[in-house]
């Protein structure tokens, strides 16, 4: 597993694309949170606290994290190489989990730098330094169980097909869904509008993002994440076949 971490990691910074994913990621927060009028402004909220980012990166990431991952195994079956790595004496779990791992790692480096965001805003509360950290913290921590599922569900679209268009496109429209669609489901059907929620990631981040750690949170992101990384070695094994 870790040749398979270290290959998707050199992979990534060998070429543009480790580089390319943080700053794109950088750079659209940087706009959408400094410079942009809107909603997400920080400077404009009026609350000496990160609430815009912590709803702005999920939307950043549902993009980013499909076009980072959506090579990871539709590559290896487009050159035919994928053949010869699960003939290697790696079990299917180790070369899907060292993918996952890589790409969750490129995607946590993007967001190391956004703590900077922190450092710069809490000495101008009033008073200072009254930022809650705790809700800042529970946020981070969504963030990356969120991160982690949005690149397992990345993982599987890629080992659907060669195509890197095809598992880009279908992982973002997963990802939307799981984050986005259930909320939207909650609204047209009111009478079970709480059960529909709970379905959806966008309920366990919020919850996380008050800075209440709730184990059926965790279980649940867990839960998704193995799920779909299960569901990419069942589509390997076929390949094995």
């Amino acid at each position: 597993m870790k040749a398979i971490l270290l290959r998707e990691i050199k992979s990534f910074f060998g070429s543009l694309t480790g580089y390319l994913v943080i700053a794109v990621f950088l750079i659209l927060n940087g706009i959408f949170l400094w410079i942009v009028d809107g909603q997400y402004n920080i400077l404009q909220s009026g609350y000496n606290d990160l609430t815009p980012f912590f709803q702005l990166a999920p939307l950043v990431l549902l993009l980013l994290i499909p076009a980072v991952t959506m090579k990871s195994i539709s590559d290896e079956r487009k050159q035919g190489t994928i053949e010869l790595l699960v003939t290697k004496p790696l079990s299917l779990n180790q070369i899907v989990t060292g993918k996952f791992l890589g790409a969750f790692l490129l995607v946590v480096l993007a967001i190391l730098p956004t703590v900077l965001y922190v450092v710069i805003l809490n000495p101008y509360g009033m008073p200072a330094g009254n930022m809650d950290l705790g809700s800042t913290t529970g946020s981070y921590l969504g963030l990356l169980f969120l991160i982690a599922t949005y690149t397992s569900v990345g993982i599987f679209c890629s080992s659907l097909s060669d195509n890197q268009i095809v598992a880009f496109i279908l992982a973002v429209i997963i990802c939307f869904v799981l984050y986005m669609g259930f909320d939207q489901l909650a609204e047209l059907f009111k009478t079970s509008a709480t059960i529909i929620e709970k379905i959806g990631m966008s309920y366990h981040f919020k919850s996380m993002s008050r800075g209440v750690i709730d184990t059926r949170d965790l279980i649940y992101f867990v839960s998704v994440t193995l799920f779909f990384l299960t569901a990419t070695v069942f589509n390997l094994k076929n390949v094995r076949k």
